[in-house]
C-alpha cells in the first residue's frame, strides 16, 4: 500500500520516464471515487485515518524547494505528474494547482513535461476539463465499455456512467491519452470478444493520440487477478496498431 506524501520521487515510471509525483489527497489516507480492485493504493476503506487536502500555495512551496534541488544536484526529470493516493481532481484547489506546476515547470525545467493520472470522472466539473487541457499529458482512464463491467472493475460511486464519460473524452478532439487496465479475474476477462470489441468501439469514437495498455504490476487488493503478458496484449490490440493508433504497451 503506497502513501505519498504532497511532492515525492522523482520515480522510475513504465510509462513517463523519470517522473516527480504530485499527490494533492491526503499524505496518509486514501481519496477517490473508484474503489479498483487492482489498486497498489489498497481499498478506499484502508485509507480513511487522513482527510485533510493540501492547498496551491501549500504545493507551491513544496514544489519550488524540490525542484530548485533537483535542478541543483542535476536529477533528470522527464514528466511532473499528478497521481498519489486517489483521484487528483477530488481537490477542489486542482485547476490552481495545474497553473502552478506549469509555471515551476517552466521556470526550472521547461523541457518537462505535465502529465496528470485521472479516472475522467470529473471532467464537467467547472475548472477540471479547462485544467486537464492545458497540461501536455492529461492521461484518462477508461477500463470497461459498459457500466456493469466498470462496476466490477473500477467498483465506482453511483452515478458512474461509461457513455458520460466518453461524451466528455470526445471534448478533447483526441487530444489526450487513453489509459486501460487489461486483466483477468473469475468474473470477467479484458481479452473476451465482447470486452475488447466494446473497447475498441470506444477508442474509435474518442479517437485518442496515443493509448497506454498495461496490467497488474504490483500486489492488488483483491485476490485471484491475473495479469496480461506484452506480447499477449500487443497481440489484443494490434487491429488497433494496424490502423494507426500509437500504443504504448507496458507488462
Amino acid at each position: 500500500m503506497m502513501r505519498e506524501t504532497l511532492v515525492f520521487g522523482p520515480i522510475h515510471s513504465r510509462r513517463l520516464g523519470s517522473s516527480l509525483g504530485i499527490n494533492v489527497l491526503p499524505e496518509k489516507g486514501k481519496l477517490c471515487n473508484f474503489d479498483c480492485i487492482y489498486c497498489e493504493c489498497g481499498w478506499n476503506s484502508e485509507g480513511r485515518g487522513d482527510t485533510r487536502l493540501p492547498s496551491a500555495e501549500e504545493l507551491e512551496a513544496a514544489l519550488s524547494a524540490k525542484l530548485e534541488s533537483c535542478l541543483s544536484e542535476g536529477t533528470p526529470i522527464d514528466s511532473i505528474t499528478f497521481s498519489g493516493d486517489g483521484e487528483p481532481t477530488l481537490n477542489p484547489d486542482f485547476p490552481r494547482m495545474v497553473d502552478v506546476v506549469l509555471s515551476l515547470r517552466d521556470k526550472y525545467f521547461p523541457g518537462a513535461k505535465v502529465s496528470v493520472l485521472s479516472n475522467a470522472t470529473r471532467l464537467s466539473r467547472p475548472g477540471v476539463f479547462e485544467a486537464l487541457r492545458k497540461v501536455d499529458n492529461p492521461i484518462l482512464k477508461l477500463d470497461a465499455p459498459t457500466d456493469a463491467l466498470a462496476g466490477l472493475i473500477n467498483r465506482p460511486v453511483a452515478g458512474y456512467s461509461v457513455e458520460e464519460v466518453v461524451g466528455n473524452l470526445l471534448r478533447f478532439g483526441g487530444d489526450f491519452v487513453l489509459q486501460t487496465m487489461f486483466l483477468r479475474s473469475p468474473d470477467f476477462d479484458s481479452s473476451s470478444a465482447e470486452v475488447l470489441g466494446g473497447w475498441m468501439e470506444i477508442v474509435r469514437r474518442v479517437r485518442p493520440r496515443e493509448i497506454m495498455v498495461y496490467t497488474l504490476d504490483r500486489p492488488a487488493p483483491m485476490a485471484g487477478l491475473q495479469k496480461f503478458s506484452a506480447e499477449q496484449m500487443r497481440s489484443l490490440v494490434q487491429p488497433l496498431i494496424d490502423e494507426g493508433y500509437k500504443i504504448q504497451i507496458k507488462a
